[in-house]
């Protein structure tokens, strides 16, 4: 490994299992220290047990601003200071818009697009006060193409995500707090796992699904001094499923 993170630490949502722990361990092996929240402390607890020294689980609920909070302090308080946030904790349940239920709309949308939103307004006056900060939001190729193997209320959050990015980028610039995004496309978890991904999966031009690997190089790349002059810009990775 590099260190691209040595003395860094790192907060990452939804990072017990999927996309999230593939960017705790990178980091970790990157030299951070990692705290990995998730709704569920008993998968973070144990994918930190298996990182080891320098990492740490926490429940934490990205809905609820008060979990938020005691997550962020948490955090600061074991580790001293937050240098990286990522926002990836999601929610994905198949809906159309003739049976999409509002409590349905109601929990994807204020996992995926709220939670992003409570984790950095929690993380902004540490990251101010030290005048550094990397946050790296995760949206999805389903911003982009309308969602429809995922749904008008996953899609809408993450189209919200996609434009919170860059006005938390515009905002926080000034305090030399960059902001950036991540789009996945099908990303082989278990969010990706229903049949209606099968006709996105056969229809990929580089010919294959991605890993949560991949997502984590990208999500490393954000967060160290390799893209130091780039906030408010999203990367895609989902293999060509769409570009621009």
């Amino acid at each position: 490994m590099t260190d691209k993170l040595r003395g860094r630490t790192a907060l990452i949502t939804g990072a017990g299992r999927g996309i999230g722990r593939a960017i705790a361990e990178l980091f970790a092996r990157e030299g951070a220290r990692v705290a990995l929240a998730d709704i569920d402390p008993a998968t973070a607890g144990a994918t930190a047990e298996e990182i080891g020294a320098g990492a740490f689980g926490l429940a934490l609920d990205v809905a609820d601003s008060a979990s938020v909070r005691a997550g962020v302090d948490h955090t600061i308080a074991n580790f001293g200071q937050l240098d990286i946030l990522v926002n990836n904790a999601g929610f994905l349940k198949y809906t159309t818009f003739e049976d999409c239920r509002e409590e349905d709309w109601d929990r994807i949308v204020d996992i995926n697009m709220k939670g992003p939103f409570l984790c950095t307004q929690a993380a902004i006056p540490h990251m101010r006060a030290r005048q550094t900060g990397a946050i790296v939001n995760m949206t999805s190729l389903a911003a982009k193409t309308g969602g429809l193997a995922a749904g008008p209320p996953y899609a809408a959050a993450k189209a919200g995500v996609l434009t919170l990015t860059i006005g938390m980028a515009r905002y926080l610039a000034p305090d030399g707090i960059r902001v950036n995004a991540i789009a996945p496309g099908v990303i082989d978890t278990a969010m990706t796992s229903a049949p209606e991904h099968d006709a996105l999966k056969a229809s990929i031009p580089i010919g294959h699904s991605g890993q949560p690997e991949d997502v984590a190089q990208c999500a490393l790349f954000l967060a160290c001094d390799d893209s130091r002059h780039i906030t408010g810009e999203t990367i895609d990775v989902n293999g060509g499923l769409f570009m621009d």
